[in-house]
């Protein structure tokens, strides 16, 4: 029972994760359960996962509710900070950990959310959901069965394999570091979206913009912005194939894209520095491609689907 926290704590941080969308907020979540686990009578606890899995889902319940209003307020789009660097999660938990799996969590609910992650991803019983929620057993199941039916109506049919995903994120890179309108039109769906974060601390569109026409106006516009030796490598963002961009060495946008079949539904510019904090190891291991400015991108973009994927671990 005494290494019964440290065994859960990979699960514990998945699940604070998946409520709450940030990594600071997971680990805070989890250092305030420990505290609560510490001061517990563990001996009368029967399974210290659904006791914990609860302790962590109240918390990150608390904590949605206390960031409501700050995201409110958030300066144009706010996204998930992403987990970059290699999945270490089971197979079966991938699906509930995409990038945009995690945007679509935010249009709902907090109660909705908990109830939603809690029954359908991380296996608890409707009891353990009333009993974190403070409700009955059958309010659990409507909240649930809502979720649910929420999240199917937006999201894609079926999983596209890494390999394509692979593809349609570099093609689409290489295509707006050209200014490529014709094969731009052919990667977007008409009606994609693009999401752009940057908090209000780096330049960002502070609405979402609908429409591949409109998505195509803003990428071109971004070719005429900004200088710097510029590398762009492939790395694993929240289990699935994503883009780093670096100007002269330092993380400038994350890039993630969400498919479907053969075309792109919505494309991720995450900006937020706040959200790109990486471990100095990982830092380190951040090429520069030198002798490359943003508004000549092409050949570099290129190179991005047959560089080497960097070992970037994310600290959990």
């Amino acid at each position: 029972m005494t290494d019964a926290f440290s065994e859960l704590r990979p699960l514990l941080f998945s699940v604070a994760y998946r409520m709450t969308g940030t990594r600071a907020d997971a680990e805070d979540i989890l250092q305030d359960a420990f505290l609560r686990w510490q001061s517990t009578d563990q001996t009368a606890v029967q399974s210290p996962k659904a006791f914990l899995t609860t302790v962590v889902s109240r918390l990150a319940l608390d904590t949605l509710k206390s960031t409501h209003r700050q995201r409110e307020v958030y300066v144009g789009p706010w996204l998930p900070e992403p987990m970059i660097g290699p999945a270490s999660e089971p197979a079966e938990l991938a699906d509930s950990l995409s990038f945009a799996f995690l945007h679509l969590l935010e249009s709902l609910p907090a109660s909705e959310r908990v109830a939603f992650l809690m029954r359908e991803v991380f296996d608890s019983d409707y009891k353990e959901v009333a009993e974190t929620l403070e409700i009955t057993e059958a309010n659990a199941r409507q909240l649930v069965s809502r979720a649910r039916e929420h999240l199917r109506s937006r999201r894609p049919k079926r999983r596209v394999d890494p390999a394509k995903h692979r593809q349609l994120l570099s093609e689409f890179l290489q295509a707006c570091a050209a200014g490529d309108a014709t094969s731009l039109f052919s990667l977007l769906k008409e009606d994609a979206i693009l999401y752009s974060d940057g908090g209000g601390k780096r330049p960002a569109a502070l609405k979402p913009i609908y429409g591949a026409d409109k998505i195509i106006r803003f990428v071109q516009g971004l070719l005429n912005k900004g200088t710097g030796e510029v590398g762009v490598y492939p790395v694993e963002v929240n289990g699935e194939p994503g883009a780093m961009v670096t100007i002269d060495g330092r993380p400038d946008t994350l890039v993630s894209i969400e498919p479907d079949a053969n075309r792109i539904i919505t494309v991720y510019y995450v900006r937020n520095p706040d959200k790109l904090r990486l471990p100095a190891r990982a830092a380190q291991a951040l090429p520069v491609l030198p002798g490359r400015v943003a508004r000549n991108s092409s050949e570099y973009v290129g190179e991005m689907a047959l560089a080497d994927e960097p070992k970037i671990d994310a600290d959990h």
